[in-house]
């Protein structure tokens, strides 16, 4: 929730998501990625946001992707090792990632909370 308000406050929201950073039924955390489109996008948000993302000192390094509809702020490993967010190799990945590299996933949840609290504290910008 605290996502969502946060990327709110810089348009209105068409779509978002936001996966469980943990899985209950096989009980692990899962690596986050936030996925979002504006209904009409600002000029200048997206340079905006990027900037606010390289100004936390996270653990991971962070990637906000946006050459599709949707944007999607994401671990730049993700997109490295499944090559690109077109790849059939994207949700494997991703699964791969949670299994096997919890200590990762641990990271980029924790780097995500900085993200997201930047994002609440950034001034709206004027247009």
């Amino acid at each position: 929730m605290d996502a969502m308000q946060a990327l709110s406050r810089f348009g209105e929201l068409a779509w978002f998501k936001l996966p469980a950073d943990y899985n209950q039924v096989y009980g692990y955390h899962q690596v986050p990625y936030i996925g979002w489109r504006y209904t009409a996008p600002r000029e200048g948000v997206a340079q905006y946001i990027e900037d606010a993302v390289r100004e936390v000192h996270t653990q991971v390094e962070w990637e906000l992707d946006r050459s599709r509809k949707n944007w999607i702020l994401l671990p730049s490993r993700i997109l490295r090792e499944a090559k690109g967010l077109e790849s059939p190799a994207f949700a494997d990945t991703i699964q791969s990632i949670n299994v096997h590299d919890q200590d990762f996933c641990l990271k980029a949840l924790s780097d995500l909370e900085q993200i997201i609290a930047r994002l609440q504290q950034l001034p709206i910008p004027e247009n």
